[in-house]
């Protein structure tokens, strides 16, 4: 099983093109987190757990969030998969309502958000990221 933590080449110029933005877009996030946050080389944040490295990302991040007028609607420790690939495990999930994909990308694209994702990357030893429309029956 592949771990990504970052988005891969062409993904996010994808989702800007594939997905409705007529509608409001909810993110899952699937989170597994480092023992010890992996920083970059000469940053000067102090040594933590990828958890409380992830607390930073969250603590900077939930205002832009808000901004963009998007909100968590939930979130939760992961107690167990039922159904899951053999070895795949998650610590937290959670979901994001944006809007709208432009509110999405703005964010992401955003100075002050490219400033703070370090933190996120630091936290995260594996994560998924998919983007969700709603569904009428």
């Amino acid at each position: 099983m592949m771990k990504s933590v970052k988005p891969q080449p062409g993904s996010i110029e994808g989702f800007f093109h594939s997905a409705p933005d007529d509608q409001p877009i909810v993110m899952i996030n699937l989170l597994k987190y480092r023992e010890r946050a992996q920083y970059p080389e000469g940053n000067a944040e102090p040594a933590c757990s990828g958890r409380e490295a992830y607390r930073r990302y969250q603590a900077q991040v939930v205002p832009m969030i808000k901004a963009v007028g998007a909100k968590t609607i939930w979130m939760g420790s992961v107690h167990s998969a039922l159904i899951a690939p053999e070895g795949e495990a998650w610590e937290d999930a959670f979901l994001v309502q944006y809007p709208s994909k432009t509110s999405f990308v703005q964010m992401i694209m955003s100075p002050e958000y490219q400033k703070v994702v370090l933190h996120r990357m630091a936290a995260l030893e594996d994560s998924r990221l998919i983007a969700t429309v709603p569904q009428h029956p």
